[in-house]
């Protein structure tokens, strides 16, 4: 199922705005491919710098297709594809601003990504955006490793791991979103092959960014267990045996636990999957959550998340542990 994403309008000199990448559509495809091959740039290895992105129209007429593809034809190698070496660059001189307002959500931008490390749903974009701006002013393109973060500093570099099969790439953040509520990462098409995001679209990732000035703070990769006999390690790296995510949504967290107790039976009356009340301590208070799951994907995690809101409740958080 499609979902929604959002556009960062930045000020451009002082008055133009320019989005990230609009409201994306999470990529089409049919065995892995399928849409219209965009005709902007779109060659593979190659941005176009001749094509114009005209930054002052609005998202829904800025791009020449109406929704987003991959590529067709052969899959991409990206074994030929150089992961970028992180160094420190200065802030980008747009695409920083903070705080910041999409789709009603107010999201304060990272003083820095030193220590920043999270778990949640990535999804990734592809020929509809390649060659246009992103939130920096750099051209998008699909077939470098590069990603679309909410607050992590523009430029900024992180790791990025699937949870499912424990395969990594690194990427330069570069981008503003995804804009869609249950969404952590936008990743390059090229990203989504490298770590088995692509062909199905999402998939439950770690994000581990990557201070260049501070190199021996970085937190230790998702562990994974030792290669098959006879393959390369760190190949096809895979997760600790059990350790396997699963995806739940937080409903709310109190510290009353009558008012905990009553959210749970209203969820448990919805029929939305299983209800769970954890007691944890935060700052020597005792701290309800409530949450439904585990959930099997996204796209369940999306179907359930609009059901808790049409119950007129806010928008459940994605806690992937």
């Amino acid at each position: 199922m499609r979902h929604l994403r959002g556009a960062v309008l930045l000020v451009v000199a002082s008055i133009w705005l320019a989005g990230c990448a609009g409201h994306r559509s999470r990529p089409s495809h049919a065995g892995g491919t399928s849409g219209t091959r965009s005709t902007s740039g779109a060659r593979r290895g190659h941005v176009d710098d001749a094509f114009h992105d005209d930054i002052r129209r609005d998202q829904d007429s800025r791009y020449r297709d109406r929704s987003d593809s991959v590529p067709t034809g052969n899959p991409l190698d990206v074994s030929k594809l150089v992961e970028p070496t992180p160094h420190w660059e200065p802030r980008s001189a747009y695409g920083n601003k903070s705080p910041y307002t999409v789709l009603g959500h107010t999201y304060r931008v990272l003083p820095s990504a030193r220590g920043y490390v999270e778990r949640g749903i990535a999804s990734f974009y592809g020929n509809k955006f390649h060659g246009y701006k992103t939130s920096s002013l750099e051209n998008y393109d699909m077939y470098q490793f590069s990603a679309a973060h909410k607050t992590l500093p523009l430029p900024s570099y992180a790791r990025v791991t699937n949870l499912a099969n424990g395969k990594s790439v690194i990427v330069r953040i570069n981008d503003r979103g995804p804009f869609h509520a249950n969404r952590l990462i936008d990743l390059s098409y090229a990203a989504a092959v490298k770590i088995g995001i692509w062909p199905k679209g999402t998939g439950m990732v770690e994000v581990r960014a990557i201070d260049p000035a501070h190199p021996d703070d970085a937190p230790p990769p998702v562990a994974a267990t030792a290669p098959p006999a006879g393959e390369p390690r760190g190949a096809n790296p895979v997760p600790v045996a059990g350790a396997s995510p699963s995806i739940y949504l937080q409903v709310g967290a109190f510290s009353d636990a009558t008012n905990a107790e009553r959210l749970a039976q209203r969820l448990r009356a919805a029929n939305l999957g299983q209800v769970q009340v954890l007691q944890l301590q935060s700052n020597g208070q005792s701290i309800r959550r409530v949450r439904v799951g585990p959930l099997p994907d996204a796209e369940r995690a999306d179907e359930v998340a609009r059901r808790i809101e049409a119950m007129g409740l806010p928008a459940p958080q994605v806690a992937v542990d």
